[in-house]
C-alpha cells in the first residue's frame, strides 16, 4: 500500500488564465476525476524564524531548500486532524514528510514545544529541523480555492488549480475564516502538475499547442514579497512625515 504520507514527486508550475483553465479542464475530461478533496478550501500557516531566514534564503534558490507549515483542508477546529508537513525540495525534486494530529495538539506542539506522545520518524525530523532552526513560529496565513484531479491511469500524476489566493500575517490559526492580501491578478489561476513518472504525452501536447509554459512560483514567497514591499513603503512614509 502507497504511503500518503511520505511523497517524492516531480512538482511543475504555471502560471494561467481563466480561458485556459477552461482548455485543460475539457482535454482532462477523459483522463482525469477530482480527488478526495474535490474543491476545496486550503488553509495553511508556514512557519518561520524571528528573522524570516527560511524564505529569504528559499528566496535565492538554493540547489537545497526546505519549509515547515500546517494545512487543513476548509476552516479547523482545535480537535480537526491536520496535516504538519515538512517539505524539502532538491533541485526539481520535491520531497515531502507529513503527519496528522489534532490542531490543538500540533499548535501546542511548534508553539509551545510540547511533543505528542507518538513513535514516528516524521516527528523525528520535525524535532531535527526546529532544532537547527532556533526560534521556529508561526509567521504566515495563506489560504486558496483548489480544484484537485487525478489521472485515472496513474494517480501519481496530478493536478490542481488555485485561485483567490490570499495572505496575511495576523490570525495564524487553521481556525479562523480566510481572508487577507489577493497575490494573484484578477482572472489568472495557478496550476500545479505534481508527478513522479513525467508528464503524460496528452498533456505536454495540449501544453505545447496552446503555449502553456511552466514558471517559478512560490506562495509564501509571494506573499512575504508583498508583506515586506507594504512594510518598507510605510517606513518611508513615516520618514517623510
Amino acid at each position: 500500500m502507497k504511503n500518503t504520507n511520505i511523497f517524492k514527486r516531480v512538482e511543475q508550475k504555471y502560471l494561467i488564465t481563466k480561458q485556459e483553465q477552461k482548455i485543460l479542464l475539457d482535454a482532462m475530461k477523459e483522463h482525469m476525476q477530482e480527488d478526495e478533496h474535490g474543491r476545496s478550501t486550503v488553509i495553511s500557516i508556514y512557519f518561520d524564524t524571528q528573522n524570516n531566514l527560511l524564505i529569504r534564503r528559499s528566496m535565492q534558490k538554493p540547489a537545497y531548500k526546505e519549509k515547515l507549515r500546517i494545512r487543513s483542508y476548509g476552516i479547523a477546529t482545535h480537535d480537526s486532524k491536520i496535516f504538519i508537513e515538512l517539505k524539502k525540495k532538491y533541485k526539481s525534486v520535491v520531497y515531502k514528510r507529513r503527519i496528522s494530529m489534532p490542531e490543538k495538539e500540533a499548535m501546542d506542539y511548534l508553539i509551545n514545544g510540547n511533543r505528542p506522545d507518538k513513535n514516528s520518524q516524521i516527528l523525528n525530523e520535525i524535532d531535527y529541523f526546529i532544532k537547527i532552526n532556533e526560534g521556529i513560529t508561526s509567521k504566515m496565513y495563506i489560504s486558496c480555492d483548489r480544484e484537485a484531479y487525478f489521472d485515472m491511469e496513474d494517480d501519481n500524476f496530478r493536478i490542481t488549480f488555485d485561485t483567490n489566493i490570499m495572505w496575511r500575517q495576523d490570525k495564524l490559526s487553521l481556525c479562523e475564516r480566510p481572508y487577507g492580501t489577493q497575490i494573484l491578478k484578477d482572472g489568472m489561476v495557478l496550476m500545479e502538475m505534481k508527478s513522479v513518472n513525467g508528464l503524460p504525452l496528452w498533456m505536454t501536447d495540449i501544453l505545447t499547442k496552446n503555449h502553456i509554459y511552466k514558471t517559478s512560483f512560490s506562495k509564501y514567497g509571494n506573499a512575504y514579497k508583498m508583506a515586506k514591499e507594504i512594510k518598507d513603503m510605510k517606513i518611508l512614509i513615516l520618514k517623510a512625515s
